[in-house]
């Protein structure tokens, strides 16, 4: 996903407008939040004020593109890199099917990809994460020493057993954690993908977000009621100790919205049950509305804790040399939201799956507005190393600095081609390569080499395949897809019938 590949060093200069001072840094990314989940994007159901405050200030991405799981997505974000080069296709204990049919995703990503708190931390910066992490196996040195690709896909322990823990505790396996990967502090974060550690895991009362945490990595404490105010304590907490040295990175990646879905509280639950549903969007309405109702009161929730962070910034007059980011690792769970106006959710290529909400603020260096040019996960390692005017980065980055869009948009975002491959199945999709350029998007499925083509401003529901009608476009655009391919090595699965 880049105008070339960048293999070699990454210049940075300082950009003209930004304060000498390298900047603090908040990315915040909640985990399956759609794109219409949120006022800014369009809901009237769910409720947003503190977000959508914070987009009227900020640069919003109309077009951000995820991985359609959360395990690509944040190795892609991490590493800046796709998915081939690290072998992280999907969800690993998600995939289905067999050796011949998939390449088998790993779980762990090895010390040979650095993530962005490396460079990060090795320029200055004071680095937490808090929250899910989901790049180390629960059993990686078992999984590290399998022959690769593997011969069956990758599994996890049923909550309530903490068989893995231990090993997880040692140096060994705590290099491939935060705190060997650059940054100072993990809370929360470790191989599980939600909350629930304890015994019933989402059929629990609990369900990981109500206190006691079952989560190993979080030292409860007496204060404790909801897990997301947790998160939240702790990045105000970490910001304060480092606000007056600085400069610091807080990756807050918070559980929610993901599963289980768990009332915040009864008033908060009664207000969305009782609330009119969204006609346009399906929120709200249907044979789930309590599901969305549960689902609302914790969007309600991540959206006070957003604010939180926000009033604290600009309380310690803060927010003017701080970089906030928000967006989502996937698109929403179909389980438990709806989006008619896109095709697909989770786990899915098109659009309902991928894309998702996205914004940047920084007061006084972006210009506030909505942006059409299509931004993708890889391209936030690119930028944080600019904002921080950190040289010389010598490993691949897939995407491009996103810099040139802070003040306006610039064509070449416009017009460059973003590119997927997912080497393994799922039970919603079937493995395949994607281009998305200008207005088109493609979508190539590696079993049988059939093609999808469709106009995402003309049809942005996906509705209408044009392959056919519109040859011409489709062999423009699978040529270029096909030549991406075999320029990278891109793998494909044993039962393949295309050839790079």
């Amino acid at each position: 996903m880049k105008f070339k590949v960048l293999c070699v060093a990454i210049l940075v200069f300082t950009i003209k407008g930004f304060s000498q001072k390298k900047p603090n840094i908040v990315f915040i990314m909640v985990d399956d939040l759609g794109y219409a989940d949120v006022g800014f994007n369009g809901s009237t159901y769910y409720e947003t004020p503190g977000l959508d405050a914070l987009a009227k200030e900020s640069l919003v991405f109309e077009n951000a593109y995820m991985y359609p799981t959360c395990s690509p997505s944040r190795t892609a974000l991490f590493t800046g890199q796709q998915s081939f080069r690290t072998g992280v296709y999907n969800v690993p204990v998600l995939e289905q099917g067999t050796a011949d049919e998939n390449i088998f995703s790993r779980w762990t990503v090895t010390k040979d990809h650095k993530i962005y708190a490396e460079p990060l931390s090795e320029n200055g910066y004071k680095a937490i994460h808090i929250g899910k992490y989901h790049i180390v196996g629960p059993y990686p040195n078992k999984e590290l020493n399998l022959p690769y690709p593997f011969k069956e896909k990758l599994d996890q322990p049923e909550p309530g057993d903490y068989c893995w823990l231990a090993e997880h505790k040692t140096k060994e396996v705590l290099q491939y954690y935060p705190q060997g990967r650059g940054f100072i502090k993990n809370v929360g974060g470790t191989y599980k993908g939600d909350p629930a550690f304890e015994f019933g895991g989402y059929k629990s009362y609990k369900g990981g977000y109500r206190a006691p945490f079952s989560n190993p990595f979080i030292i409860n404490k007496p204060t404790d009621e909801w897990l997301t105010d947790r998160l939240t304590d702790e990045a105000i907490e970490f910001m304060d100790e480092q606000k007056e040295d600085g400069p610091f990175f807080v990756n807050l990646d918070y559980y929610a919205v993901h599963k289980p879905i768990k009332n915040r509280n009864d008033e908060l639950f009664e207000k969305y049950i009782n609330k009119p549903g969204d006609s346009i969007t399906g929120q709200g309405l249907g044979k789930r509305r309590e599901v969305m109702a549960g689902y609302a009161t914790m969007i309600e929730s991540v959206d006070e804790n957003i604010k939180r962070i926000v009033t604290y910034l600009d309380q310690n007059n803060l927010r003017e040399n701080t970089i906030i980011i928000v967006t989502s690792d996937n698109g929403y769970n179909g389980g438990e939201s709806r989006n008619n106006l896109m095709r697909g959710s989770k786990r899915e290529v098109y659009e309902g799956g991928i894309r998702v909400p996205g914004l940047i603020s920084w007061p006084g260096s972006i210009k506030a507005r909505r942006s059409l040019a299509p931004i993708t996960l890889l391209d936030f390692f690119p930028t944080f190393l600019e904002v921080a005017n950190i040289h010389g980065f010598k490993d691949v980055l897939d995407g491009n600095s996103l810099v040139p869009l802070f003040k306006k948009d610039d064509k070449k975002f416009e017009k460059r081609p973003l590119f997927w491959h997912l080497a393994s199945n799922n039970n919603k999709q079937k493995a395949c390569s994607v281009i998305r350029k200008d207005d088109y998007k493609l979508i190539q499925y590696l079993a049988t080499g059939k093609v999808e083509l469709y106009n995402l401003e003309k049809d942005p529901k996906e509705a209408n395949n044009i392959a056919i009608s519109n040859s011409r476009q489709a062999k423009k655009m699978l040529n270029e897809l096909v030549a991406w391919r075999k320029e990278n090595q891109v793998p494909l699965p044993p039962n393949s019938v295309l050839k790079n």
